[in-house]
């Protein structure tokens, strides 16, 4: 295996995490900004105001979405398993 190849299973490595991670990600913040947001409208600065909506939020993200990572990890896995010989 050459430096090329070994970077760019890295690099696919990397954007596969990245897809896999991001709808999680995207609606924690997203309903980060809109309940640190109305915290500043209101002046409530409770700390689990903030943290239980991002945490359902998450949940309820992964949960749809897992379909969805669940068949890009496979289709990762396949073309890493069936690219193996012709790595080596």
């Amino acid at each position: 295996m050459d430096p090329q190849e070994a970077i760019d299973l890295g690099r696919e490595a990397l954007l596969t995490a990245t897809l896999i991670a991001a709808p999680v990600l995207i609606s924690g913040v997203v309903v980060g900004l809109i309940v640190g947001l109305l915290q500043a409208l209101t002046q409530v600065q409770e700390q689990t105001v903030a943290f239980v909506p991002k945490l359902i939020a998450m949940a309820l993200a992964l949960g749809l979405a897992l379909p969805w990572i669940i068949t890009r990890l496979l289709e990762y896995s396949e073309s890493l398993i069936t690219n193996i010989p012709n790595l080596l």
